[in-house]
Order: C-alpha cells, then sequence, then structure tokens
C-alpha cells in the first residue's frame, strides 16, 4: 500500500505498491517519477527553497512558504497521482 500525506506544509509519500516483483513495479515507478518530479519543479522552476527526504519507499518533501508557481506544480502532481489511484486501489489518500 502507497500511503499519501498532504498537508498544507509538506507532502509525504510512503510504501510500496506491491503490484509486482520488487523492481519491475510500474505502480511504484510512476509515483516515484511524479513526486521526484514535482520535488525537482518546485526547486528549479517555483524556486522554492524545501527540505526533503529521499529514501526506498519513503520521501517526504516540506516548505515554509509556497508561491503561485509551486502550488501549480502541487496540484498538477496531484492530478497525475489521482490518476494512477484511479487504476490502482494499492494508494492510500491519508487526511490530515
Amino acid at each position: 500500500m502507497i500511503n499519501i500525506t498532504v498537508s498544507l506544509d509538506r507532502i509525504c509519500v510512503s510504501g510500496h505498491a506491491n503490484t509486482a516483483p520488487k523492481g519491475s513495479d510500474i505502480v511504484c515507478a510512476a509515483v516515484s517519477a511524479l513526486t521526484l518530479t514535482l520535488i525537482r519543479g518546485m526547486k528549479d522552476i517555483a524556486g522554492l527553497q524545501l527540505y526533503e527526504s529521499v529514501e526506498a519507499g519513503n520521501v517526504c518533501i516540506k516548505w515554509q512558504t509556497m508561491n503561485d508557481t509551486g502550488k501549480a506544480l502541487v496540484d498538477t502532481w496531484f492530478l497525475g497521482i489521482c490518476g494512477v489511484a484511479e487504476n490502482c486501489p494499492c494508494i492510500n489518500f491519508i487526511d490530515e
């Protein structure tokens, strides 16, 4: 199960989809690609300063300030994650 927590100042993604053998799981690959691209975009395009922790099966992104570009990137990331979740019940959104 992939757990995703989104709040006003952070996003955390943890767990594994377990829909295929390790290294072949396209759901994990999709979530990872979207999330790592979000980090890069928030830093390089939105110019935000982030605290990030990236480990296998666990990514957490925190920020103190958000601008319009960063918000658009987060919204786009969320649309992508929801698209993946529509086809996979192994993604769990946690309200915070």
